[in-house]
């Protein structure tokens, strides 16, 4: 991405490690780990590490190991052919070509390659082998027919369209069927077109569309009585704001008091006095921190009272086996369980009736404006600083969808942006930060303030309802004709891919949420979670939040005890109320290119 590199020209002493790229980083991390040094030592600046020294280094790396008689694993997308096969194999030419492809990433460790993991990149390689578009002598190394990806995607991200870049065998006229004979049907080939060969999708690319689905129910307040409930009408008091407030809540002010009226106190009249203190206790404790166990509670996890855990099975002298003593709960346990399950079904029954009105809506709108244009993303990452130039990244809208769709009872809403590239977990966290000052009844331009250097935890979406919609190459395809070359785009495909997003990633997306409710869980983790990192959206502002230190692994840390401590406490709270945090190592090379 060509901003990646902005600032970074003639950028040498103090600040040249400070520039780079993740996948840079972490390459020179690699070197010194393995070997004690850079493997950009000899050429004298991190400008010189390109893809020829890493492959250098890898294949030294694999030569060392042969001279050692270790093993060298073969990737799972490589196919192996006997030296006779590859031989005996006819030599067909090959030609530079985009090809148009979707998937739904369910299952999958994200796009990009990884040696061990099942990824979208892997099955497709492995298939574009089998069909005949990739010779046999090819077959284990993607780089021999210049695989390029356009836009990578993290672990469970789905795509409608994306591209890759290939020198391909294209004289099959049915190549393409025969591709996807050899692909789940979670992963299509729209197509391909023959392009410059020059083309490279990743370089070529102008800008990317992501889509995001958000339950309307996302946009509801906090419950009064959670602690970010408490802290909203606190700090707002406090701030002398609370009629402003009040004022952006007015369309939701007695949504919660209308809920517990006629969906819970029906299962509370039911039960003793002393039950219900319980289960109202269990529910908004302000003693309760943390992550409910069941991702599908509408609030904390409760039954990890004293009354559970004394009655857990006593360990005793006998020879009774365990597994003849199983845990049962007594009477009034099992009342207090039956009725705290009853209470959480019963709110998320009441979420998922929740129809936002266009007022709301419109509220959402104003928060994705604040978006627009060249602005300092460095919250909406990891590892990057205020001072980090790649920080910087352009938006050209970000619009709700005023028409949302009701699905299995719940309402959805449809946000696209339309960006020039974007780093890791960005469209996620902007998603967040924007449900978030609409829920807390902040002014929008609080989102203006996360721009400045001050750090606040932003926590990211639940991947669930992230796809990228499609790449757009304008500026190649305004050259293509005069070079005798068709343009890159998905209009041909529009009917297969309307089809394809409606079975395999929005059928999907709703159900997989009608079964965890993963948008409920995140945004009551918040609710309930003690801390004041989520406070600054609250009148409190980002004082009220912000960190003292510098992202984790990012140059230039602030390092100590106390800083140590307070991104550990960072990083806990974010996983915490994370409905599906994955591991930094499960994405491939930290790409950039991922929401």
């Amino acid at each position: 991405m060509a901003d990646n590199d902005a600032g970074g020209k003639g950028a040498g002493g103090r600040r040249k490690n400070r520039d780079m790229g993740r996948s840079e980083w972490r390459y020179v991390a690699w070197g010194f780990q393995k070997y004690g040094r850079s493997p950009a030592a000899n050429q004298g600046s991190r400008q010189n590490i390109d893809k020829r020294a890493r492959t250098e280094e890898k294949e030294a790396a694999k030569r060392r190991k042969l001279e050692n008689g270790e093993a060298i694993a073969t990737p799972i997308y490589a196919t192996e052919f006997s030296k006779d096969e590859i031989d005996n194999e006819e030599r067909r030419p090959k030609k530079k070509v985009a090809v148009m492809i979707g998937y739904s990433g369910t299952g999958y460790y994200g796009m990009q390659l990884i040696e061990d993991k099942p990824t979208i990149e892997g099955e497709l390689f492995a298939a574009l082998v089998a069909a005949g578009a990739i010779s046999k002598a090819n077959a284990t190394d993607p780089k021999k027919s210049s695989f390029v990806r356009c836009a990578r995607t993290d672990k469970g991200v789905h795509a409608a369209g994306n591209v890759i870049s290939l020198k391909m065998i294209v004289e099959d006229p049915d190549i393409v069927q025969k591709i996807n004979q050899h692909l789940s049907p979670q992963i299509r080939v729209w197509g391909f077109e023959q392009t410059a060969k020059s083309f490279s999708c990743y370089q070529m690319c102008d800008s990317r569309v992501y889509e995001y689905l958000l339950p309307s129910h996302c946009l509801l307040p906090p419950h009064p009585s959670t602690y970010l409930g408490k802290k909203i009408v606190e700090l707002a008091e406090k701030a002398g704001d609370l009629a402003d407030v009040k004022a952006r809540q007015e369309e939701v002010a007695d949504y919660w008091e209308k809920v517990d009226e006629e969906y819970i106190k029906p299962i509370l009249e039911n039960v003793p006095e002393d039950i219900r203190s319980i289960v109202q206790q269990s529910l908004f404790s302000s003693d309760q921190e943390g992550k409910p166990e069941n991702e599908d509670q509408p609030a904390a996890e409760v039954l990890e009272t004293p009354t559970e855990q004394t009655a857990q099975p006593q360990e005793s002298g006998a020879d009774q086996p365990e597994e003849d003593k199983p845990f049962e709960m007594d009477p009034r346990q099992k009342l207090i369980y039956d009725t705290i399950k009853a209470v959480k079904a019963a709110y998320i029954k009441a979420r998922r009736a929740y129809r936002a009105p266009a007022s709301r809506i419109a509220r959402l709108q104003e928060s994705l404006n604040r978006y627009v244009g060249t602005v300092n993303f460095h919250n909406y990452t990891i590892q990057k600083t205020f001072k980090d130039p790649s920080s910087k990244r352009h938006i050209k809208s970000f619009n709700v969808n005023t028409n949302p769709v009701v699905i299995n009872g719940t309402e959805w809403l449809s946000l696209k942006v339309h960006g020039q590239s974007f780093m890791m977990h960005q469209i996620r966290k902007m998603v967040a930060m924007a449900a978030l000052v609409v829920r807390c009844g902040c002014h929008p331009d609080r989102i203006k303030d996360t721009y400045g250097p001050a750090r606040i935890a932003i926590p990211k979406a639940p991947g669930l309802g992230l796809l990228l919609e499609r790449p757009i190459f304008d500026s190649y395809n305004s050259k293509a004709s005069g070079l005798g070359r068709g343009h890159v785009h998905f209009e041909n495909f529009t009917k297969e891919m309307d089809e394809f997003k409606q079975r395999e990633i929005y059928d999907r997306i709703f159900r997989e949420e009608e079964q965890t409710s993963s948008f409920a869980s995140f945004f009551n983790h918040i609710d309930h979670f003690q801390t004041s990192f989520f406070l600054y959206c609250t009148s409190g502002g980002i004082e009220a939040s912000k960190l003292v230190s510098a992202p984790s692994g990012a140059k230039g840390r602030t390092k100590g005890k106390a800083s140590d401590k307070a991104g550990k406490d960072e990083s806990a709270a974010l996983a915490e109320v994370e409905s599906s945090s994955e591991e930094e190592g499960d994405l491939p090379d930290g790409g950039e290119e991922g929401g």
